[in-house]
């Protein structure tokens, strides 16, 4: 039984949300059962009130032992074709993460699950090393976090990203990094030297600068003051670093943006990007869900702008993801960012990596040359 929880907050006030009790500090409020599952399951309120909170959720992690680390992507709308992904959920839990649904693929919800059941790839270096040593590999630069963050909380733990950071220095490999979280700044040390070699670029996410907002809609990532803190120690360390200012949510934060894009300057961003929120499958109701309990006299605003920016639907991605806006309002934020960019001299293309600067280790090469 999940205990209810009432709205607390209008337009004019900060957000003040309190989630069901065993939720706090989760993004999702609700733990619905995967879309392939042969049952469903959903939390109702059965009348019984409980004297006592129930306990928060614990993070499980799950260690897995995959074949090989670096995915393959076709799809006309992103600029890579392949990425690593160190770790499966993501312990940010942001309610509007387009990532979610990929946990009904495990039996697992979109909801809570997504953030409190993660999985965890031990091997992803080692795999990495194997795969980059390939004869048959052909160099193209990696995107890394892209899916879910790997930065996330337990990465201060695992360090996986030091390994992989570790690999593709080696390797003279390009990467591009996008992160919520401050603790990339853990890894200068290794960013900075690949910098100088050409081969790396950043970029934090910044959604809101309003902390009551980032605090519940993306519970478990850095605060805005400490991401625009860790765009400054990339920039002071020589890290090629932007900012993305996603995603844009009408009607709920689509007002900052050029406070947002303001502020990374200052800190030091060299460029900047942005996207409209999507919502696939089960993260819509996710979506509506939390907003209904957060902004319950501007939801159904929200909702509507969302609507007209995907054709009438909660998403799709032929409208929310064209090449050119095609709704009135993705037409004036795509005007506002190129404007605000512009009046602030921030670039709005990140800088290009250059595949041919990947270059095996000696004894790499030595060892493919006994084949």
């Amino acid at each position: 039984m999940t205990r209810a929880a009432g709205p607390s907050s209008s337009s004019n006030r900060p957000l003040e949300v309190r989630p069901p009790a065993q939720a706090k500090g989760r993004g999702a409020r609700s733990n619905s059962s995967g879309r392939f599952e042969a049952l469903a399951r959903e939390d109702a309120d059965d009348g019984w009130d409980r004297d006592e909170d129930l306990p928060p959720l614990p993070t499980n992690v799950t260690a897995e032992t995959p074949r090989t680390i670096i995915n393959y992507i076709e799809s006309p709308f992103v600029g890579f074709d392949r990425s690593i992904n160190p770790y499966r959920g993501c312990e940010h839990g942001c309610i509007y993460c387009f990532a979610r649904p990929t946990h009904a693929y495990y039996g697992l919800s979109a909801g809570l699950d997504f953030e409190t059941r993660l999985f965890v790839k031990p091997n992803a270096p080692a795999l990495l090393e194997r795969e980059l040593s390939s004869k048959s590999y052909r160099p193209r630069h990696i995107a890394i976090g892209t899916n879910t963050d790997p930065y996330q909380p337990i990465e201060r733990k695992y360090a996986l990203m030091r390994g992989i950071l570790a690999v593709l220095s080696k390797f003279n490999h390009p990467v591009s990094l996008l992160t919520k979280s401050a603790l990339i700044a853990r890894d200068i040390d290794l960013l900075q030297p690949m910098a100088k070699a050409g081969i790396v670029k950043t970029m934090l996410s910044v959604t809101t600068l309003d902390t009551r907002l980032a605090r519940s809609m993306e519970p478990r990532a850095s605060s805005p003051a400490r991401r625009l803190d860790a765009i400054r120690q990339l920039k002071a360390a020589g890290v090629p670093v932007g900012v993305m200012t996603a995603p844009m949510i009408p009607g709920l934060n689509d007002h900052e943006l050029e406070d947002i894009l303001s502020a990374a300057k200052d800190a030091g961003a060299e460029w900047a990007g942005y996207t409209i929120i999507r919502l696939p499958l089960e993260v819509s109701a996710l979506f509506r869900e939390w907003l209904e309990a957060a902004f319950p006299d501007r939801a159904a605003r929200v909702m509507r702008h969302i609507q007209d920016m995907n054709g009438g639907r909660d998403y799709d991605a032929h409208w929310s993801r064209a090449k050119a806006p095609r709704s009135v309002f993705a037409k004036l934020l795509d005007e506002r960012f190129k404007k605000g960019a512009r009046r602030l001299g921030i670039a709005t293309d990140a800088p290009k990596l250059d595949p041919d600067l990947f270059r095996p280790p000696a004894e790499k090469i030595a060892q493919l040359t006994l084949f």
